[in-house]
């Protein structure tokens, strides 16, 4: 059975323009850079969670959400048994970048409210 590791992996900002914001969190607030995927996304590390800079995505607005994001164990079993019992499908999940060392896969669903979730997986 797929499985929620119980912990928050990353949490979005959604911002108006990600090279000002990376300036600022990386810059004057000082939390590591750790890559850049594209211009509309970056990501910081703050601590033990992860700092993704986003634009608006779907139905996303600058300053008025954030997106929690639950680390899995198999995002794509995860995100079906997640739909099945309730979820609302967002984006199926989908290969975000290529680390040296693993694969970033997220997926999205919302919950009865409309709050995005991301799912999580670092395929190793």
């Amino acid at each position: 059975m797929p499985e929620i590791h119980g912990h928050i992996g990353q949490i979005a900002l959604t911002v108006s323009d990600v090279d000002s914001a990376l300036r600022f969190y990386r810059d004057v607030l000082g939390l590591p850079f750790l890559f850049q995927p594209s211009p509309e996304l970056a990501f910081l590390q703050a601590g033990t969670i992860r700092l993704v800079l986003s634009t608006p995505q779907g139905a996303g607005a600058v300053g008025a959400n954030s997106v929690l994001y639950f680390n899995v164990s198999d995002i794509n079993a995860t995100y079906q048994e997640l739909i099945a019992k309730g979820a609302v499908a967002e984006r199926a999940p989908h290969l975000v970048t290529k680390m040296p060392d693993h694969d970033l896969w997220l997926g999205f669903i919302r919950d009865f409210d409309g709050n995005l979730l991301g799912l999580m997986e670092e395929q190793r």
